[in-house]
């Protein structure tokens, strides 16, 4: 039935802006048929450019370390489908079962073809049932494209996040880092808190105006612009609880990369409004728990592919960073390791889709990496030959060597390649796509297996 619900219903991982269906109308309508679940919990609404899949794992293993049940609705997932949609309870996660998938499908399949509905619509309203009817206290849900127009702006959170603002999906959402954070913005809902991870000059007065505009109507506030101002919080403009332990805490976690300071800030800065709320009674007086969920944040709540280690010889880390917002973090940081001498050789595999920017990732490349360029089995997929083309290109005209550059169509023999070129204290990199993740981590999967 998984299976069908793909064939069927064509996701925008698999096929891009075509399957990308903007507006709420159709959800609404579905929401009332299905008895508006998502009002049965607490729910922390969770946008922006990158960071949202570590910020909303972080958020509900804080959540679940306090004894809650709590739902975490991401996208997109690597290996299983269910990843998108889990109950985080205790120290354990469990994903959506198989026969739940199958009986929504089947209870509801007449309703999707007569409204319409895209992929990520039907997910999220299955996960927003089934939420509901697992008894979650509180759900982390995170928008899949935008905010204003995405299937998840259906719902009254009592926390709006967005993480930060970057230039991608630009045919979508706007040429410009104001239109992109507009978009981003139409979480934001009267009455409602709202923190932003990172400020930019650019941005903060659209987030502004929209806390403004959204607000001052209300009674709740009798026109006071200073009441409605203080619902909005800069994660990097304050100082919350925890953060002069950050450096502790982000070499104790299990999430790793160095971009992960900005989202544990963000993190912080949200659970800090969520105590001043009173909404999360939880939370009070639980700080000494939230150390621990953080550093176990990806274990507890069964996440996968941001720098992250699969292998230890050689040593294999994924990430599906894939703009230019993210990559230049984890670029940095690979030249950073060599630079310091923690591995003597690393070895990029990278691929990328072709609606991304790929001009603006090249110079962010470091020169004395090894890098094997391939592409995923999706229609979305760059073909590998024209990453190394250009790359080369681009090195050429700005006076680099052009040295160890490599290039295989499939996304297995790139990672074999690569652990052929690899000795034991090697670093091979694998991201640029979430499609080149799963590939590569499928592959190591069935690669593993087969040794044992």
């Amino acid at each position: 039935m998984i299976v069908e619900l793909f064939l069927r219903f064509p996701s925008f991982q698999r096929t891009g802006a075509s399957a990308y269906k903007p507006g709420i109308a159709n959800m609404e309508v579905f929401d009332q048929l299905v008895s508006h679940p998502h009002r049965n919990y607490r729910i922390i609404h969770v946008a922006g450019t990158n960071g949202k899949g570590s910020v909303s794992n972080m958020l509900a293993s804080v959540l679940a370390s306090c004894g809650m049940r709590v739902g975490l609705y991401t996208s997109p997932h690597l290996l299983d489908f269910r990843e998108r949609m889990r109950i985080v309870s205790g120290d354990s996660f469990s994903l959506v079962p198989k026969e739940y998938v199958w009986d929504f499908v089947q209870k509801w399949q007449d309703t999707f073809d007569h409204l319409g509905l895209s992929f990520f619509e039907i997910t999220t309203m299955m996960a927003m049932c089934w939420f509901a009817e697992a008894g979650a206290d509180a759900v982390v849900l995170e928008t899949g494209l935008g905010g204003r127009l995405d299937s998840t702006n259906i719902v009254m959170p009592d926390l709006s996040l967005i993480t930060n603002i970057g230039l991608d999906h630009c045919d979508l959402l706007g040429d410009s880092l104001p239109e992109i954070a507009f978009e981003k913005a139409g979480i934001i809902k009267p009455c409602i808190p709202v923190v932003v991870g990172e400020s930019h000059p650019e941005t903060d007065a659209v987030f502004e105006r929209k806390v403004l505009y959204t607000n001052l109507p209300e009674p709740c506030f009798a026109g006071s612009r200073t009441a409605v101002m203080a619902l909005l919080t800069f994660a990097d403009k304050t100082v919350p609880a925890l953060w002069d332990k950050a450096d502790v805490l982000l070499a104790q976690m299990d999430l790793k990369g160095d971009y992960q300071k900005k989202n544990l800030r963000t993190v912080l800065a949200a659970l800090e409004v969520l105590q001043k709320t009173g909404k999360f009674p939880e939370l009070e007086g639980r700080d000494g728990l939230f150390p621990d969920a953080l550093t176990h944040a990806a274990r507890r709540a069964g996440f996968h592919g941001r720098w992250e280690q699969v292998s230890d010889e050689p040593r294999i880390i994924c990430d599906i960073g894939h703009n230019e917002h993210g990559l230049k973090y984890n670029f940095a940081q690979l030249s950073d390791m060599k630079e310091k001498g923690e591995c003597p050789q690393i070895i990029v595999v990278y691929g990328s889709v072709a609606d991304k920017d790929l001009d603006a990732v090249l110079p962010l490349m470091p020169s004395d990496l090894v890098y094997i360029f391939t592409q995923a089995g999706s229609r979305r997929a760059l073909p590998a030959i024209d990453i190394k083309k250009r790359f080369e290109g681009y090195r050429q005209a700005a006076g680099i060597a052009v040295t160890d550059v490599y290039c295989e169509e499939y996304v297995s023999d790139a990672v074999a390649l690569a652990c052929r070129l690899a000795a034991k204290t090697s670093l091979i990199y694998i991201g640029g796509s979430t499609y080149v993740v799963s590939e590569a981590l499928e592959y190591l999967q069935d690669m593993m297996n087969a040794k044992k």
